[in-house]
């Protein structure tokens, strides 16, 4: 008797309930990871807003709780169902933002302390020049050739460490000019 084959649609998976965030830029998800406190809400809602007003699609797919799983090679993101939608601002409360209920990362955003973090990750790798027109952000525009590699579950992504406690519009704003989304003055 031949052993019953399971089809992808049923087969196991293995997923990571993991205290973080998570959003999409167009169609990138990007997972913030870091100590409690460390700004991970901040830098979603600064990400999220900043990519808006430069007229790029954004949302939140999850704040806190983030349940990870691999599927076919790639990195899947889901906010917890029990708190879709919603996001902690501090000093302010629990915030209701537009939602995705999943996203498939494609960057890992490390925020650490600022012993951890690179001092001057872009202009000692010589990619501080600016781009001359700003195209749309696309996953192909967002240029990962430069940057750590993490595995997770093993599916290898590029990861950026940011130092935590830091401005979030001033990170969310030189992710987006990093990976060519915004020109600096927009």
């Amino acid at each position: 008797m031949a052993a019953a084959r399971l089809s992808p649609a049923t087969e196991p998976r293995e997923a990571l309930n993991i205290h973080a965030s998570a959003i999409v830029i167009q169609e990138a998800g990007v997972l913030i990871r870091g100590a409690s406190g460390a700004g991970k809400s901040s830098l979603a809602l600064a990400l999220i807003q900043t990519a808006a007003n430069a007229g790029l699609f954004a949302r939140l797919v999850g704040d806190d709780r983030i349940e990870v799983s691999a599927r076919h090679g790639r990195l899947i993101a889901r906010g917890h169902k029990a708190i879709l939608g919603r996001i902690e601002q501090r000093g302010v409360g629990i915030l209701e933002r537009p939602y995705l209920s999943a996203a498939v990362i494609r960057l890992i955003v490390d925020l650490v302390p600022p012993d951890e973090a690179p001092r001057l990750p872009d202009a000692a790798r010589g990619l501080g020049a600016e781009p001359k027109t700003l195209e749309p952000c696309v996953c192909d525009d967002w240029d990962f050739r430069s940057l750590e590699q993490i595995a997770i579950l093993g599916v290898r992504l590029p990861r950026v460490r940011l130092p935590d406690h830091a401005s979030a519009a001033d990170l969310a704003l030189a992710i987006l000019q990093r990976f060519r989304c915004v020109r600096s003055g927009d």
